[in-house]
């Protein structure tokens, strides 16, 4: 199989992801952004294409969903998810992805909680606010790790199971 021919199989996978975030589960946070950039970021080898696929599909998708204040904070988080994905792809291992998804969710729940705090107005400009809008995220967090899981675990198993029945899919390089 060529470069190329797996190049094209994996931007599918990432823009089909992209697409089910626009159809949505009906849960708030669960969805396949952070999965995309995990997953970009382990399976595409080329470090630009590992960037920028993944990213152009959240900024399709938000395109079509709407853009708010603290995007910077979204797209930031993705962007280190996408470096978290490069050191998941080394083994690929269902260890190495389940913990990078778990870093990936906290690292989402962190700079995206902080960028409310620091540009929304919602909580007040000290230590105490930045801790309540730490605290006000929590009950959303579950929905996070949930789908940051569920959908590392179809993108990386889909691979995995599409590499074992076409072998030269999991040995060629993109």
């Amino acid at each position: 199989m060529s470069k190329h021919t797996r190049l094209f199989i994996l931007c599918g996978i990432i823009l089909l992801a992209a697409m089910f975030r626009l159809i949505g589960t009906g849960l708030p946070n669960v969805s396949p952004v952070a999965a995309m950039a995990l997953f970009g970021g382990a399976y595409l080898t080329d470090r630009k294409w590992a960037f920028i696929l993944p990213i152009s599909a959240l900024l399709l998708s938000d395109w079509f969903l709407g853009f708010h204040e603290t995007m910077w904070a979204v797209y930031l988080s993705f962007a280190a998810i996408v470096g978290i994905g490069m050191r998941v792809g080394r083994s690929k291992s269902p260890g190495s992805v389940v913990a990078g998804s778990l870093s990936g969710s906290v690292l989402f729940f962190v700079v995206t909680n902080f960028a409310v705090w620091l540009g929304s107005g919602y909580y007040p400009q000290d230590l105490g606010g930045l801790f309540l809008s730490y605290a006000m995220g929590v009950p959303f967090f579950h929905y996070t790790l949930l789908g940051d899981l569920l959908f590392n675990g179809v993108l990386f198993g889909g691979m995995a199971w599409l590499g074992a029945r076409f072998p030269a899919l999991a040995e060629a390089r993109a």
